[in-house]
């Protein structure tokens, strides 16, 4: 990829929405800014979103810069294009492929920042790749030992424990070791960004487990990872019931709540 462009979009599953969510989005920017994008996925599938949309934006190879079109970094499908709509292997071999490329041309130099559109886990196991989504298959492939998932706004922020498993199984994860490391994780996230962090850590039962009462992980794993964390320097208390913590978090005594399990932190 010889195009300047520094943020390599993925296109998602070819049949999904990412593609008619790209171009809309790029549609609203500035001409001049979409020269920091490229996409990497097909011209097919970005025209037939572009005809949905009606942006009417045109789409050339990233390898012969043209500032009327928007840069695709192609990655052939090897079939036809997938239905709108419909679960497909070929679509869910596609999405894993776009990904794989994006991330050679991050960790390359080439690009300094992957976004990524959606994907469909059902069409990418189909396709024989057996990963829980995006964050484990960017851990697979760029050799991380353990992955994290952090949701960023203004005024909310969330890290979690444990993401695409089954609550069981988050349960089962929300140990002393790994809600230490995603409270380090998150540390190091905001220390990269300039700022220490003030953290607070979730609950995982109702009220904290009241002692005891409704379960007793709260004290045997999670307030022990934050007393490590405390003894390490960083900014964190809890835990912290879940009902009440996100608010906390959201109306500014909080930077960052470290969440449990998935639909917790969602």
């Amino acid at each position: 990829m010889d195009r300047n462009a520094k943020v390599a979009v993925t296109l998602g599953d070819p049949a999904g929405v990412g593609p008619e969510v790209i171009v809309k989005a790029l549609a609203a920017l500035p001409k001049e800014e979409r020269r920091d994008f490229v996409i990497v996925g097909n011209v097919e599938a970005l025209e037939r979103a572009d005809r949905v949309s009606g942006t009417g934006l045109r789409f050339g190879p990233a390898d012969a810069p043209d500032d009327d079109r928007i840069a695709v970094d192609e990655v052939a499908l090897g079939a036809a294009l997938p239905e709108i709509g419909k679960v497909s292997p070929v679509a869910g071999d596609a999405s894993v492929r776009y990904i794989t490329r994006a991330v050679d041309l991050a960790m390359s130099g080439q690009a300094d920042v992957i976004v990524t559109a959606p994907i469909n886990k059902e069409a990418m196991n189909l396709a024989g790749h057996h990963h829980d989504g995006h964050t484990g298959l960017l851990a697979h492939l760029t050799g991380s030992k353990s992955s994290f998932m952090l949701l960023a706004s203004e005024r909310l922020n969330t890290i979690h424990v444990s993401t695409h498993i089954s609550l069981k199984g988050a349960i089962e994860r929300a140990r002393t070791e790994r809600v230490l490391a995603t409270i380090e994780a998150g540390h190091r996230h905001f220390l990269r960004l300039g700022k220490t962090a003030r953290i607070a850590v979730a609950g995982l039962n109702p009220h904290c487990g009241e002692n005891g009462l409704f379960g007793t992980e709260d004290m045997e794993f999670l307030a022990p990872a934050v007393e490590q964390a405390q003894a390490k320097g960083i900014d964190v208390v809890g835990p912290i019931s879940a009902d009440t913590v996100f608010a906390r978090a959201y109306n500014g005594a909080f930077d960052l709540v470290i969440a449990q399990y998935h639909d917790q932190g969602h």
